[in-house]
């Protein structure tokens, strides 16, 4: 995941028209924060009451928040900012909980990992009772309905592939 991610920063660096990007990210040519302590990752988890699926804690090991590599794609947070969807942002929770649309129930459950404060939001959906998988998504409200991945490198892989085909 490490050479997706500074493939992604070093795609990112040249597209920073509205330069947000620090002068250190600019140097090393990284979008990353440093990386999150075991402490800082157990922390987390306890506060939220899960136990984060294995690639997001190697993603939090690599980078404990990563800035956003360009305007549709939302920055990952540290692990002391993530949290629940229905606390960062009750009123979507409450309005998608009128509708009979299948994302009702996984927002209602997700955990914001990217984009507090932002347009779209990456999500992580604990598995139900019973269940072992975890959801990866992307949840934006100028996307029609949510857009699923099989795992959080499978989503970095698709930021990629879409910063190597519209890179100047």
């Amino acid at each position: 995941m490490k050479y997706i991610l500074k493939e992604i920063s070093r795609l990112a660096i040249p597209e920073d028209r509205w330069n947000l990007l620090t002068d250190e990210q600019i140097q090393t040519e990284w979008l990353g924060k440093p990386p999150a302590s075991e402490n800082e990752i157990k922390a987390a988890e306890d506060r939220l009451g899960v136990a984060f699926p294995a690639d997001y804690k190697d993603f939090l090991l690599i980078a404990n928040g990563f800035s956003a590599p360009n305007d549709i794609e939302p920055g990952f947070e540290p692990a002391d900012r993530v949290d629940f969807l229905k606390n960062i942002d009750p009123f979507l929770v409450e309005i998608w909980n009128e509708t009979e649309l299948d994302e009702r129930v996984d927002l209602e459950r997700s955990i914001v990992v990217a984009g507090i404060d932002a347009e779209q939001y990456f999500l992580l959906v604990p598995p139900l009772p019973g269940a072992v998988n975890w959801k990866y998504l992307k949840f934006a409200n100028w996307i029609p309905g949510s857009i699923y991945y099989e795992n959080l490198e499978a989503y970095f892989r698709n930021v990629l592939h879409f910063m190597q085909k519209h890179s100047k």
